[in-house]
C-alpha cells in the first residue's frame, strides 16, 4: 500500500470487509506444520456503541476513551480437526489510545481468542505501519502482527508461548462481493439503518 497509516484505529478501518485467510501453523512441540483456512468477516463499530460502552466499563476503563472498535465473526477449519470440529465465533473489540497519536494503546475484547473470558491486550503500530497485538492469557501469551501487502492482502505472524508453543503465518485476502457490501451495512429486514454498524469495505478482514 502507498502512503501511511496514521493511527490504529485507521488501520483497523482499512482491516473491515469480508475475508479469506490460509494459514500455516507450525507446532513446535510435535515438530509438524498444520495448514488451514478461514472465513473472516469484520464490522465496524462506532465509539458509542452500547456493546464497545459496555467492554470498557468491564475492564474498569472510561468509556470517553473508546476511539471506536470492530465486531469479528469468523469460520474456518485446520487439517488436525476431528470429525465434526469446527473453529467458529463471534467477537467485539474496542480501542484506547494511550499515546497522543493513536498508535499505542489498550485493545479490549469481550472475548479472547486462545480463551472465552474477557481480555484486555495491547496494541502498537510500528515504523512500517505494522499493527503488534500482544495479548497475555492465564496460560499463554501471543504476540501478532498484521502488515498489508496491498488494499487487499494482508499478511499476519504470530506466535503463542505458554501450554501450546505455535508459530503461524496467514495471507488474508478480501473477498469481492459488490452487492453484500451495498446491503450488509445500510438496512435491516425493515429497512432500518443498523444501529451503530458501519461496513467498511476499503481492504481486509481480521
Amino acid at each position: 500500500m502507498s502512503g501511511s497509516i496514521a493511527d490504529a484505529i485507521s488501520f483497523f478501518r482499512l482491516s473491515c470487509g469480508r475475508w479469506r485467510s490460509q494459514r500455516s501453523s507450525h507446532h513446535l512441540l510435535h515438530r509438524r506444520a498444520e495448514a488451514g483456512g478461514s472465513f473472516i468477516e469484520v464490522v465496524e463499530l462506532e465509539a458509542a456503541d452500547p456493546r464497545l460502552e459496555a467492554i470498557a466499563v468491564l475492564h474498569g476503563q472510561a468509556p470517553s476513551g473508546l476511539v471506536g472498535g470492530c465486531r469479528v465473526r469468523w469460520s474456518g477449519s485446520m487439517a488436525w480437526d476431528k470429525a465434526g470440529e469446527a473453529h467458529e465465533g463471534e467477537s467485539v473489540f474496542g480501542l484506547i489510545p494511550t499515546d497522543e497519536r493513536g498508535r499505542s494503546g489498550l485493545l479490549l475484547r469481550d472475548r479472547g481468542y486462545a480463551e472465552t473470558a474477557p481480555v484486555a491486550g495491547h496494541f502498537a503500530m510500528d515504523d512500517r505501519d505494522g499493527l503488534l497485538l500482544t495479548t497475555s492469557y492465564e496460560t499463554m501469551n501471543s504476540l501478532e502482527r498484521f502488515s498489508f501487502a496491498g488494499p487487499d492482502v494482508r499478511l499476519r505472524t504470530s506466535t503463542v508461548e505458554g501450554l501450546s508453543n505455535t508459530a503461524s503465518f496467514c495471507v488474508e485476502t478480501r473477498i469481492a462481493d459488490e452487492a453484500a457490501a451495498a446491503t450488509g451495512a445500510s438496512a435491516d429486514a425493515t429497512g432500518t439503518p443498523a444501529s451503530h454498524e458501519t461496513a467498511c469495505l476499503s481492504a481486509l478482514g481480521w
